[in-house]
């Protein structure tokens, strides 16, 4: 019986967001599970749609028996801490070790691949060459990896095999996990690695463009797939994670197969359409004209228009905090046109919802809501809203996502409410979520299907769930942590041969 170990260490790190994942952001299982180790850990992560999920259910199916180590998650945010992350690395490395002694086949790692820490650019190369140098180089090392990895030479390097997501939003969490106990049981049927072909695009792809629910991207992972059977070789497209200042950031396009000649042949194929720049541009719009379309378009259709509140996506660095969007719907009166028909979630801000909460449904309260927080621009986002707020629901911020983005894992959120301001209700939470479930909005009160125009901080993960019952969805550029445009930030870092936009 094969003896894998299983381990997993997720963070998407924008350099320039405002705020640290420290050893707290990984523990407080808000809108990542919390750090667990051990048999906890496999129990804890089966059935979920995360990679680790379908990792375990394959390995199941091929009766290999598995050596649950350490999974750590914290939501997206500027650099993980030295502290932090040697803890993390610390634990897998221990029980590597320990594996070792009764005998290991295998690790796999659950990776994001966007993980910078204070001290270690690419850290999870960092933590694949740990391993490696633990294990030597005839035990197999293979990773999963969020669409949005910079992949580095020396993930690609220190490990057997990377199989990155095809969707985004990232509906295949656990099918990718699957895809990797494919990748580790071809090389253990082979023998050896199988071949490997990479390719770097010269620009950054914008968060935005990136969606595969519309071309470019559907297209190229349609032509991906197609690919995988002509050649027999399984390729992925990582369109990289496009606010990390490294000098490896940026796409990358790469496959195995058994021979070179079929690795190089799939990925020169797919490069030559994924690296097309013309394809890739954006069409944003400024608070106060995503506001006024947004009114335009509701006064004349029975489904709400969704605007993303893009550069203050906490699935992203930001911190779910910022105004510019609530203000914009205030000036533009969208409220007063549709009265209890208007949602913006959710807003990160604990004291508010902790006086909510005491105040009860009904009330009213004098609060200043949300947060001016430093951008990239060296400038800060909007002052608060300052005014009477009505407390329309409260709730104890514990949610059981039922969408297909994150099936089946539940959320803990603190101090949750729906206050409503000049006609607006807003989903204020005490943990940090992006929204991409309506459940979310259910859980204090709203309910999306009967709003007229609804504002998620989210980039385009909200699409899964929100893109069904939308008559229209908008981009807006409000102020906040993450750049819609890669070309607004400003880089150090990234090597000189990759272009900030396409």
């Amino acid at each position: 019986m094969k003896r894998v170990l299983i381990a997993g260490y997720q963070h998407e790190t924008n350099t320039f967001a405002p705020s640290l994942a420290d050893w707290t952001a990984f523990n407080r299982g808000d809108s990542f599970p919390a750090f667990t180790r051990g048999q906890a850990m496999q129990d804890k992560l089966t059935g979920i749609n995360i990679p680790v999920g379908g990792f375990i259910d394959a390995a199941k199916a091929e009766g290999w028996q598995l050596i649950p180590s350490a999974w750590a998650g914290a939501i997206p945010s500027s650099y993980v801490t030295r502290d932090a992350f040697e803890r993390i690395s610390a634990a897998i490395l221990e029980d590597v070790q320990s594996a070792r002694v009764q005998g290991l086949d295998a690790v796999y790692l659950d990776l994001h691949g966007a993980a910078v820490a204070e001290h270690a650019d690419d850290s999870e190369g960092e933590l694949i060459g740990r391993i490696r140098a633990l294990v030597g180089p005839d035990v197999p090392i293979v990773a999963s990896l969020d669409l949005h990895a910079n992949v580095t030479r020396r993930m690609l390097r220190e490990a057997d095999a990377l199989v990155s997501y095809r969707t985004y939003p990232h509906v295949d969490m656990a099918a990718t996990g699957e895809l990797a106990a494919q990748l580790l049981r071809r090389r253990w049927q082979l023998g050896r690695r199988e071949a490997l072909h990479a390719l770097r695009v010269p620009y950054l792809i914008p968060l935005n463009a990136q969606s595969t629910w519309m071309d470019p991207a559907q297209g190229i992972y349609d032509k991906l797939k197609q690919l995988d059977r002509e050649h027999n070789a399984i390729l992925s497209f990582c369109m990289a994670f496009p606010a990390s200042d490294i000098e490896e950031c940026g796409p990358v396009v790469w496959g195995y197969a058994a021979t070179a000649e079929q690795a190089q042949a799939a990925v020169n194929t797919l490069y030559a359409q994924a690296s097309e720049p013309t394809q890739w541009q954006l069409d944003l719009l400024s608070p106060q004209e995503a506001a006024q379309r947004a009114m335009a378009l509701a006064d004349t259709s029975d489904r709400p228009v969704v605007i993303a509140d893009t550069q203050d996506n906490p699935g992203a660095g930001g911190d779910s905090n910022t105004t510019g969007m609530l203000h914009a719907l205030l000036q533009q009166g969208v409220g007063r046109k549709f009265p209890g028909q208007v949602a913006l979630g959710l807003m990160y801000d604990s004291e508010a919802a902790r006086k909510a909460c005491e105040a009860g449904v009904g009330a009213t309260l004098e609060l200043s809501l949300g947060t001016s927080v430093p951008t990239f621009t060296g400038q800060h986002s909007d002052p608060p809203v300052t005014g009477r707020f009505k407390v329309m629901a409260v709730s104890d911020g514990v949610c059981t996502l039922p969408g297909v983005m994150m099936r089946g894992l539940t959320v803990r959120l603190g101090h949750s409410a729906c206050l409503e301001i000049d006609g607006i209700r807003v989903a204020v939470v005490s943990g940090k979520k992006q929204l991409l479930d309506r459940a979310l909005l259910r859980m204090v009160g709203i309910q999306p299907e009967a709003m007229k125009v609804i504002v998620v901080k989210s980039s385009n993960h909200f699409r899964a769930d929100f893109q069904p019952i939308a008559s229209q969805v908008l981009i807006a550029k409000a102020p906040g942590p993450m750049a819609a445009d890669p070309g607004d930030m400003p880089w150090k870092k990234l090597s000189p041969q990759t272009r900030v936009r396409p």
